[in-house]
């Protein structure tokens, strides 16, 4: 094989190599961006966050994840938390939620899990004005 071949194969692969490496991260950015979670309103110390692509209907029930990203950290035996993510059920028609699942995180970036609750029996009850479920209730239950 020549040089000049050679140096043609190279130049190809190298084209090539970046070529793919710029559309991943393409993708990667457009997936992060349609998994992002969206701002759907505010309580007192953060901002709730519904996770859309979490929210399912099934026979009148919605179950969708949010979460909330407190403005300032909530400081707490053993450290502070920064957000806190909770898998909810709504009943639109009795306007009442119940919660399955709590999670805290420990981190800026909400990766690193201070404490999970996981709810054994979820019981449905109105949610407080001001509240997370509330908030989350008025959002999804919406006259579409």
């Amino acid at each position: 094989m020549t040089g000049a071949r050679r140096l043609t194969i190279t130049w190809a692969v190298a084209t090539a190599q970046v070529i793919a490496a710029a559309v991943a991260a393409t993708v990667a950015a457009s997936v992060a961006a349609a998994q992002s979670p969206k701002p759907i309103g505010l309580i007192t110390g953060g901002t709730v966050l519904l996770e859309a692509k979490s929210v399912t209907r099934d026979a009148g029930i919605i179950t969708a994840a949010l979460r909330v990203q407190f403005h300032k950290p909530t400081k707490v035996p053993g450290g502070n938390w920064y957000s806190s993510r909770t898998l909810l059920m709504l009943d639109c028609r009795k306007q009442v939620v119940a919660v399955k699942e709590n999670w805290y995180y420990s981190n800026a970036k909400g990766t690193k899990v201070a404490q999970h609750k996981e709810v054994g029996i979820p019981g449905y009850a109105t949610p407080l004005p001001g509240s997370m479920p509330k908030v989350a209730l008025d959002h999804l239950c919406q006259a579409k």
